[in-house]
């Protein structure tokens, strides 16, 4: 019986095929950075030592009564109380911090298992372990992290008030403190100076030394909690882009199907009958039998030019033979809308990215013909980089939207499938714009 990923959050409802998207957490600036970075290397020790505590106690204690069937439950809910010191983590790692630390999806059982089935389940996930394994190795760094910190400012801060607390220590004949030793002098003004200067070395310091370690720490809490988030969402990706792929594939040929159906289909049936009818006129009426031939040549013309029209919205011959731009122009040249344009591309594309540019320039311009009421538009092809970004402005009436339909829908599942995006602003009455970005 296999299991089910759930959100670590919600585990009564599935896992959907994409990941939900994670703000990116702010991190602090100047001041406010080290005062958040010394907190949290403050308080790794503390937690770091509550949570190895327990842990390990319940771990043991679950181990040493194995044999018993409550020694299994132990371990299941040592396994559960690392997941919560490691889901504390993570939250102190995006407020603290700024870092993002995405939670990954845990194993859980399906609905409708039973009590040992449900209460095993932990065990079985990968996750969960590493959750225990940072319960067990967090108290390292979190020491180091606390040791430093708690140097460097007791040291900072006890060296720049030496000249002030100083009058409370005891002095007693023959004491020489380290300034004598370092040849400094001797007496109180001597150990102030010294004390002075290592306290504003230590605080200059500070910020690097508490990042040293923070990063350390930190670092080693991500790898464990949540680097595992990344690689799912990478898996949720290429699950969906290829989903995506599919239903764009099946939509597009159902599409074609209905098109030459409706279209050439028809035409041909007609076509058939005229020549049949002229056959049988050009004995007895060859007049009319004339006249049919030309209305036939006139249906073998228009379903010729649909049949091209049919095959340039599945491989253009143009964009094969000449490329990207040429197709791009041929295809704004025939608009029934005036067009403005600027095709900025390299001559040599992926096949894939060509093919999908080619097609959201060609349904944006449908939806521009057909519902926009649009008297003029504007074209932008243009190559940022490592992605190509397709433009396509109208002046219309606006309100498209992709859950409306008009082509839409299936564009973004098209751009899903070559990891692109897609972004539709049409207000009422302000014209439309469709922004496709497409990984070059």
């Amino acid at each position: 019986m296999t299991e089910t990923l759930y959100p670590v959050d919600y585990p009564g409802e599935a896992m959907t095929t994409t990941m939900p998207a994670v703000t990116a957490p702010v991190r602090p600036r100047g001041v406010r950075r080290v005062l958040y970075e010394s907190g949290y290397a403050l308080s790794a020790f503390p937690i770091a030592l509550v949570g190895f505590l327990v842990v390990v106690i319940d771990l043991a204690l679950g181990m040493a009564l194995a044999v018993f069937i409550g020694g299994v439950l132990l371990i299941s809910v040592g396994v559960m109380v690392a997941r919560g010191f490691a889901r504390f983590e993570r939250i102190r790692l995006q407020g603290m911090l700024g870092r993002p630390a995405a939670t990954p999806s845990y194993l859980c059982p399906r609905p409708g298992d039973g009590f040992w089935r449900r209460s095993l389940t932990p065990l079985r996930d990968a996750q969960s372990w590493l959750d225990v394994v940072w319960a067990l190795v967090g108290l390292l760094t979190g020491t180091l992290a606390f040791a430093i910190a708690l140097a460097w400012w007791a040291g900072a801060a006890g060296g720049l008030t030496y000249w002030f607390w100083q009058r409370w220590i005891p002095e007693s004949d023959g004491d020489h403190g380290l300034a004598y030793y370092l040849g400094l002098g001797d007496g109180r003004t001597a150990e102030s100076w010294l004390n002075l200067a290592l306290g504003a070395l230590l605080l200059l310091t500070l910020p690097w030394a508490v990042r040293l370690v923070v990063t350390i720490h930190a670092s080693l809490a991500w790898v464990l909690l949540s680097s595992r988030a990344d690689l799912q969402s990478e898996v949720a990706r290429v699950e969906g882009g290829r989903e995506a792929a599919r239903i764009a594939e099946a939509e597009s040929l159902r599409r074609l199907e209905r098109d030459i159906h409706d279209g050439p289909q028809q035409r041909l049936v007609r076509l058939t009958m005229d020549l049949g009818r002229a056959k049988r006129q050009v004995a007895d009426d060859p007049t009319r039998a004339a006249a049919t031939l030309d209305d036939a040549l006139a249906q073998a013309r228009e379903t010729v030019a649909e049949l091209r029209s049919l095959s340039r919205g599945i491989a253009p011959p143009l964009l094969v033979d000449r490329g990207l731009a040429a197709a791009l122009e041929e295809m704004l040249a025939q608009s029934s809308v005036p067009v403005r344009s600027r095709i900025d591309v390299p001559a040599q594309l992926p096949p894939h990215v060509e093919t999908a540019v080619y097609f959201v320039v060609a349904e944006a311009m449908t939806n521009v013909a057909k519902h926009s009421q649009a008297s003029s538009a504007e074209v932008t092809v243009v190559s940022h980089g490592a992605e190509v970004e397709v433009r396509v402005e109208d002046d219309g009436i606006g309100g498209a939207h992709p859950a409306k339909g008009l082509g839409l829908a299936g564009l973004r599942q098209r751009l899903a499938a070559v990891d692109g995006t897609l972004e539709v602003t049409s207000l009422e009455g302000a014209g439309t714009a469709v922004v496709a970005r497409i990984p070059g």
